[in-house]
């Protein structure tokens, strides 16, 4: 049994795992095409990522937000939702932990610190739970209203920013700074250029949370029933509307927690934004090359993380285009997102032991 269970999970990473390669041989010879040598442009990467200990903390930077947001949207997969929402919670998440961590209200650490992370995940809890009401109650597609709730965070911050949260000693659109008992422990103190935080310990509980949520507790197995097939959970007394809230309630928290974590260990102070900066869409990315599991989405926030932050040393010390490692990105997600088709190619079948007529029934549902 204990046997079955590792030839599993073994070949859950083979579509993954080579999925990252093909992305990375590709980058090579797009490097090549365009004149870089491709083994400076990789070291470039490495170094960017891992040269010294302030790459490395900026590394886990990029990567603790993705963490959240892939979360979100890998919770709302296994619902059968797809929270293409989760920039606009991912805002307003930003904004509630800056309002409340910026109130003197007099509260010790203790108090004030989860107060200030609970109120950015609550603004993204309840902006989800919009989307998530009017697909339960009235079969209105998820996709459609959360985009539409993005734009309505986007522009709402604008407002916020230039009036009613707007710090007033300043003339830039940007709030007041949290105050000291709101802001997550620096692991090289408050002041230092080195700015890894305590978030990212926050982000790995996370992930354990909601694995232990979706495989340990009678909630997300319900879950999972009704993103496995809605009909069933019905007829087995599911409730598929109060599950949909559910699902859409807890995803919103989580990127409302990316949110809290972004302004309390890293920014400080609401900043205004002109535009989505992308932690939603790319734990869209995180969550399909996670295989939306929870310990999936580890790893595959730590490889967007390593792309992102050394698609900057690349282009500075190598040259590459920055547009080469969006082009790696895209093949990978897309090499993922067909893995019944990747299954079917002579290699992956035999490895997988699997016969054309398992592979044919996987391209059919892919």
């Amino acid at each position: 049994m204990g046997r079955n269970k590792d030839n599993s999970a073994i070949k859950e990473l083979i579509v993954p795992v080579t999925a990252v390669l093909i992305g990375l041989v590709l980058g090579g010879v797009l490097m090549t095409l365009t004149g870089v040598n491709a083994i400076e442009g990789y070291k470039a990467l490495i170094m960017g990522c891992f040269g010294n200990l302030e790459y490395i903390s900026e590394t886990v930077v990029y990567t603790t937000p993705l963490i959240f947001t892939g979360l979100a949207i890998a919770l709302g997969f296994r619902c059968g939702l797809f929270n293409i929402g989760c920039e606009g919670q991912y805002i307003v998440g930003l904004i509630g932990a800056a309002v409340v961590g910026a109130m003197d209200l007099g509260l010790p650490t203790f108090i004030h610190l989860p107060l200030t992370m609970l109120s950015g995940m609550a603004c993204g809890a309840i902006w989800a739970s919009v989307p998530g009401f009017l697909k339960a109650k009235f079969g209105i597609h998820e996709v459609v209203n959360s985009i539409m709730m993005n734009y309505i965070a986007l522009y709402l911050s604008h407002f916020l920013v230039n009036g009613p949260i707007k710090d007033p000693g300043i003339t830039s659109p940007y709030s007041r700074e949290i105050l000291d008992t709101a802001k997550l422990w620096r692991f090289f103190g408050q002041d230092s250029p080195v700015r890894v935080n305590s978030g990212i310990i926050i982000a790995v509980a996370a992930a354990l949370l909601v694995y232990y949520l979706l495989f340990k507790t009678t909630i997300g197995y319900q879950i999972r029933a009704v993103g496995f097939n809605p009909e069933a959970a019905r007829y087995g007394g599911i409730s598929v509307p109060t599950n949909v809230v559910a699902a859409m309630f807890i995803s919103g928290a989580l990127a409302g927690l990316a949110g809290s974590v972004q302004i309390m260990g890293i920014q400080f102070k609401f900043l205004d934004i002109f535009a989505f900066q992308g932690y939603g869409l790319d734990g869209i990315a995180v969550a399909l090359v996670g295989k939306s599991h929870p310990l999936g989405v580890l790893p595959a926030a730590l490889l967007f993380g390593i792309l992102q932050r050394g698609s900057q040393t690349m282009q500075m010390l190598a040259g590459v285009p920055k547009e080469t490692i969006g082009i790696m990105q895209g093949v990978i997600i897309i090499i993922v997102a067909a893995e019944g088709i990747v299954k079917g190619w002579l290699p992956i079948r035999k490895i997988l032991g699997t016969d054309k007529k398992t592979v044919g029934k996987e391209v059919g549902r892919a």
